[in-house]
């Protein structure tokens, strides 16, 4: 046998067929301790360092959010992909950089084949979105507000804490806050 004929063909074997990346699909936020997420279409805190870490962790990526999230941006964020979800069968956006979509199951079909994409909300799209998550970055702001949009109750026997980082009450920011990021088990 020759050097050629001695390497294993794996996808000849069948064993490379399902040889994808690891698909993670994670739900970004900031909420409060009773899970508030935001009033009147906007957040109810400024978090300079939040920003910057949501920032860092969705540039580059996918974000699937609901249509009023993405209305509630100025513009679309910068070196993102945007699908946002709506009902309504005639919304057009008129930006290179976004998809508009009329389920959560056509939005996530468009992040199949990604390693990682995000779902930025609103809290509609979060309670969906939930059962198909296997990742939740959860900033818990330490403080009780009045909302209009929550962030899901989810049970954390099915989800493993790996990661937190304790961020104190500055001179720029209002509120302590932590960063949390679960895995589902």
């Amino acid at each position: 046998m020759n050097k050629k004929d001695s390497k294993i063909n794996l996808e000849q074997q069948g064993l490379l067929q399902h040889a994808h990346p690891v698909h993670t699909l994670s739900m970004i936020a900031a909420a409060a301790e009773n899970n508030a997420l935001g009033k009147d279409n906007d957040l109810i805190w400024h978090l300079p360092d939040d920003f910057k870490h949501f920032k860092k962790r969705t540039s580059g990526h996918k974000i699937i959010m609901g249509r009023k999230t993405f209305e509630s941006f100025p513009k679309p964020l910068p070196d993102r992909t945007h699908i946002v979800i709506t009902r309504d069968t005639g919304y057009k956006i008129h930006y290179d950089d976004c998809v508009v979509v009329h389920s959560l199951p056509e939005a996530l079909d468009l992040v199949k084949d990604d390693s990682l994409a995000f779902i930025i909300g609103g809290g509609e799209i979060y309670h969906l979105a939930l059962p198909y998550a296997n990742q939740i970055e959860l900033t818990r702001v330490h403080g009780t507000f009045e909302a209009d949009a929550y962030f899901p109750d989810f049970d954390e026997k099915e989800w493993q804490l790996v990661q937190q980082e304790f961020h104190p009450r500055d001179n720029r920011h209002a509120y302590d806050f932590t960063y949390l990021t679960y895995i589902r088990k």
